[in-house]
């Protein structure tokens, strides 16, 4: 151990004073000057704001003073949707919960669809022959291939068949009514519960005309499920002793408008007169669902509230990108080696708008950050409303990062200070 004198002690001591003493100076010197550098960018900011917003005011198409037409329809409850993205464009009674037949074979075919084998042999219960018309009348031990099951079951609405696909596919009906709980589920459909496979009036079994165009704009994307129920008719034989079938489609609505592409007609004492019609062109898909359209005899009401909610829809709604590419003002980053972050925003809203609907957007972004900030971390929203409704919400995230100062970060600054090199 080195002993010190007195005076060496002294100086010893001057020394450490000394080295305390510069750094202070120095930090206090980056600490003031770290301050000046992040006033000078607020008020660079502040200016920047101000101009953008006076360069990008918020984004809307014009409000025009026309009205929403009342439709004159016979439903219980209707509904149109734009099949590209669920949106609501018109309904009534839209979200009530109300039976819905055999439009509920949409689910039962799409299940099928994505869960089973087109080429699978189905061998028909005594169970499933017993079901009430509409009826192919298959018999108990008869054999069908899958695929032919699935042209009777949407042409023709047949419930004997329904069955027979659910249980080969569920084991049993209630196996297969989990399934397609299961995949109503999946697409956010909250307000439904399937009991049965065809439809037939049953306590508990029910949707909503919101939750049922959901399901079909969902099942008119896949292929399979568009050559089955737009085929004008099938034929097919029984596997065992041959006995040969013929079936027709029996939705009307496909020769009735262009572009219509489906979907399911249904009736029961309970339920009325129910379709799911939809129509692709190059410039919409539109879904329409009508519950509860009359009671015999009127069973044509369903194809003339169809006709009008569609016509609607082609009438009063054009496809439109709503999303602003806006330039957005960096922002400061408090306690970070970069003081300032850009913002980078990017986005897809293509949708329906009628003439008179406004759309408005409103930027969620603080007006400084905390370090750490991480590149491309979500720092922002930019919401879109329509009609002062929220429909979207796209979030703005960070170019660049900006870690927080540390002692290493402040020694290099230092450093670089002490030879004169400016940053």
């Amino acid at each position: 151990m080195i002993k010190l004198n007195t005076k060496q002690f002294v100086i010893y001591l001057a020394c450490i004073g000394l080295i305390i003493l510069f750094t202070y100076i120095n930090f206090t010197y980056l600490k003031n000057y770290y301050d000046e550098t992040f006033n000078q960018y607020k008020y660079v900011i502040e200016d920047m704001e101000k101009k953008l917003e006076e360069e990008n005011k918020n984004y809307h198409i014009e409000q025009l003073d026309l009205e929403i037409p009342k439709l004159k329809l016979n439903s219980k409850s209707a509904l149109l949707m734009d099949g590209e993205n669920n949106r609501v464009l018109y309904e009534v009674n839209g979200y009530e919960e109300l039976p819905m037949a055999s439009t509920t074979k949409i689910m039962t075919c799409i299940v099928t669809l994505e869960k089973g084998n087109l080429n699978d042999v189905v061998t028909v219960s005594s169970y499933a022959a017993r079901m009430p018309d509409v009826q192919l009348n298959i018999r108990a031990g008869e054999q069908y291939y899958l695929k032919d099951l699935l042209y009777s079951l949407m042409l023709e609405s047949h419930n004997d068949v329904a069955v027979a696909i659910a249980e080969h596919l569920g084991g049993t009906v209630e196996g297969f009514a989990t399934m397609m709980n299961d995949k109503a589920r999946s697409l956010g459909c909250y307000n439904t519960n399937f009991v049965t496979p065809n439809g037939l009036d049953a306590e508990g079994h029910y949707t909503t005309a919101k939750d049922l165009g959901v399901i079909a704009a969902y099942a008119i994307n896949n292929n399979d499920f568009i050559a089955i129920t737009n085929t004008p008719s099938y034929q097919f034989k029984e596997l065992k002793n041959g006995r040969s079938f013929s079936v027709s489609n029996k939705n009307r609505f496909l020769y009735m408008m262009d572009g219509a592409v489906g979907v399911k007609t249904g009736f029961t004492g309970k339920a009325g007169y129910c379709f799911v019609g939809a129509i692709k062109r190059p410039d919409k898909t539109l879904i329409s669902v009508v519950l509860g359209c009359g009671w015999p005899p009127n069973k044509s009401l369903k194809w003339t509230d169809t006709k009008r909610l569609m016509t609607y829809g082609i009438d009063n709604y054009e496809r439109k990108q709503i999303f602003e590419k806006k330039e957005l003002a960096p922002l400061l980053v408090e306690g970070g080696q970069k003081p300032l972050v850009d913002l980078n925003i990017e986005g897809d809203l293509e949708l329906l708008l009628r003439k008179n609907e406004k759309v408005t957007i409103k930027y969620d972004i603080p007006k400084s950050l905390s370090a750490p900030i991480k590149s491309n971390q979500q720092v922002g929203l930019a919401k879109y409303y329509i009609d002062d409704n929220l429909y979207s919400e796209i979030p703005i995230y960070a170019r660049d990062e900006s870690k927080k100062i540390d002692l290493e970060f402040c020694f290099r600054r230092l450093f670089n200070l002490y030879i004169g090199v400016r940053y």
